[in-house]
């Protein structure tokens, strides 16, 4: 089974009840404390059906696989902002390879310049 970095997962490790508010920080970067507590805020004061839409989440997503809890910070810096912003993460990862590439033209124009002391030694060889 494939592991998609982008998909929404119940946070098992760090739950409380179920796993979705977990779920929810990490996968958006947030506080888990911060989501709990605005679930709750929500829940007394006014938004009824939200206990029902956190138990059927909690029924439906799936565990995070134990891989991703391994990743490094980098790692999940990345895959934060790909899920929060891809155009954004798309637009960086261009512009570096954008950068990479200017290098190696320089660096390709460089060794394939014509070096006059390089094709008089070459010459004095024939």
């Amino acid at each position: 089974m494939s592991v998609r970095r982008t998909r929404f997962y119940l946070d098992k490790r760090n739950k409380r009840l179920m796993g979705v508010c977990s779920g929810i920080a990490d996968y958006f970067g947030w506080d888990a404390t911060w989501v709990r507590v605005g679930a709750i805020a929500l829940t007394v004061f006014g938004v009824g059906f939200l206990p029902i839409i956190y138990v059927a989440m909690g029924l439906i997503a799936d565990p995070k696989p134990g891989m991703l809890y391994n990743e490094s910070a980098e790692d999940q810096r990345f895959w934060k902002n790909v899920r929060v912003a891809p155009q954004r993460t798309v637009r960086d990862v261009n512009a570096s390879f954008r950068e990479s590439d200017r290098r190696l033209r320089d660096i390709e124009a460089y060794v394939t310049s014509s070096n006059s002391r390089l094709a008089n030694q070459i010459e004095e060889l024939r």
